[in-house]
């Protein structure tokens, strides 16, 4: 699990948006909490992984396609 550092790094409120859009009616802290920590690591492997293809390929900027390939590794 991520530490509670993580969790403040994005605001909660889209978390929460899309915890309702999806039916949830009523969102808990501590279930809005464990989102946030859940979506923010994801995140971040997504992202750490999208460095790792810009840098192979011998890029310092990051492309829509690094995204989406590590979008499918992670």
């Amino acid at each position: 699990m991520l530490n509670l550092f993580m969790a403040k790094f994005l605001p909660k409120l889209p978390f929460e948006r899309i915890l309702k859009k999806v039916g949830g009616k009523r969102v808990s802290q501590d279930a809005l909490e464990e989102f946030a920590i859940i979506m923010e690591e994801k995140l971040t492997n997504v992202a750490k992984e999208a460095v790792a293809l810009a840098k192979h390929a011998g890029r310092k900027t990051l492309i829509g396609e690094d995204i989406r390939l590590s979008r499918n590794k992670v």
